[in-house]
């Protein structure tokens, strides 16, 4: 199950990306927003963050404008890796090296096609482990040091 959720400037991007996620049969829940809100972007990564944390959801994107408001609300989250890619190498190696569990994007930056083409990508890529697993350990340690 992934978690989808976008403000209000990211709302259109997030709709094509509900239908692709359907169109290949991959189980997605909206944490919102919804047709004509104005929403915050921190209230909706936080529940995005929230349903990955409590296991309700595998995996998570989400959609803003810049992508980066999103993002950094979502890494105040423990055990949550949230990469926003614009390309898909860096969708790639968010999840290679990173094992990065949610994906941020920009809605300004980015065509449908391209955030299609980072998604699939980053949906597709499995994590390494091996050293990059050794790396994703000691992010774990910083964030139970930090993270109280």
């Amino acid at each position: 199950m992934i978690a989808i959720g976008s403000d209000h400037g990211g709302y259109k991007l997030k709709e094509e990306i509900k239908r692709y996620l359907e169109e290949k049969d991959i189980e997605s829940k909206d944490y919102g927003c919804y047709e004509g809100e104005v929403t915050d972007y921190p209230d909706i990564a936080e529940k995005v963050a929230e349903s990955i944390q409590s296991k309700k959801c595998e995996k998570g994107i989400l959609i803003c404008r810049s992508g980066v408001g999103m993002d950094i609300v979502a890494n105040k989250f423990k055990s949550i890796r949230c990469a926003n890619c614009d390309t898909e190498e860096k969708a790639k190696f968010s999840r290679a090296h990173n094992d990065s569990n949610v994906l941020a994007l920009g809605a300004d930056y980015l065509s449908v096609n391209e955030a299609i083409c980072i998604l699939r990508i980053w949906l597709g890529t499995e994590f390494e482990g091996g050293r990059h697993q050794e790396r994703v350990d000691l992010i774990k340690e910083i964030e139970d040091k930090n993270m109280k």
